[in-house]
């Protein structure tokens, strides 16, 4: 007797139509609304947003990395270089242990202003980590890129998302976010930051949004504002659109004064 040949597969069920072309928006209103379930379960409302390099060590690693090198067992230059910039790691640590703090003790049934970091290694995990370290749960953005993936052990395992599309990674970013902290990184901080100064010089995005240069030396030699200015690409109060501090205590002082005033009432203003 002939077997009787085996239903189909319904669509949402088939795993090569999901990945084909064809497919390619409902992977993109994955990527929508799968975290959105996600902020609601958790009630987490609005975040203050951490970014820079994935190369920045933390201080103890990067000594280690030098004794190493001047026994003779690495690249010596890079390894005095890697220590020199290793207090950006302490910093964002800092800076996000001092928000985390804070934030916990405003009086809100939500979770407000939530550190939010790109989810990988360097100042994206020095800022998870120092959240971690106040008690407080954060957010990790990471995106799948052809190399090995890293897994925090600070980021809040709820609220760890991994992310294929770039855009849709940085789409949550510039969301749910309140405050930017930017330390010094490379093309994929520069993207980030640039899209966000694009959309608040536009008028794109509606709600304030303050923006801390953490590295004033680092920012004045890899951003020319003032050439800028000077060749009429962009208008003098453009400059304005960022905070330039080399402080901490500068950083988490200026970046509460405009959450308190800007941001503690308007929870649910966005884009």
């Amino acid at each position: 007797m002939t077997a009787r040949p085996s239903r189909p597969a319904r669509a949402y069920r088939s795993r090569a139509f999901l990945a084909s072309r064809e497919a390619r928006p409902l992977r993109i209103l994955a990527e929508y609304l799968e975290p959105k379930r996600r902020f609601e379960r958790h009630r987490v409302d609005d975040t203050i947003v951490f970014m820079g390099s994935a190369r920045v060590l933390p201080r103890e690693q990067a000594e280690a990395a030098l004794a190493r090198a001047e026994a003779g067992d690495g690249d010596l230059e890079r390894a005095r270089n890697a220590l020199a910039v290793s207090h950006y790691y302490e910093a964002a640590r800092e800076l996000a242990r001092r928000l985390t703090l804070w934030s916990k003790d405003l009086d809100s049934q939500e979770h407000r202003f939530v550190v939010c970091t790109g989810g990988g290694p360097g100042i994206m995990e020095a800022a998870a980590r120092g959240a971690a370290e106040a008690r407080g749960m954060n957010v990790g953005l990471a995106i799948s890129i052809p190399r090995e993936d890293f897994d925090s052990a600070y980021v809040t395992r709820e609220l760890a998302f991994h992310f294929h599309y770039f855009f849709m990674r940085k789409f949550w970013f510039a969301y749910l976010a309140k405050a930017v902290l930017v330390f010094p990184g490379g093309f994929g901080t520069l993207d980030e930051l640039f899209e966000l100064l694009t959309m608040k010089q536009t008028g794109k995005m509606h709600k304030p949004l303050p923006i801390v240069l953490f590295g004033t030396e680092y920012w004045r030699q890899v951003i020319g504002f003032d050439a800028l200015v000077r060749h009429g690409m962009i208008d003098a109060a453009d400059v304005e659109l960022v905070h330039r501090t080399d402080s901490v205590d500068d950083a988490y002082e200026w970046t509460v004064r405009r959450l308190t005033e800007y941001a503690l009432a308007q929870p649910g203003e966005m884009l």
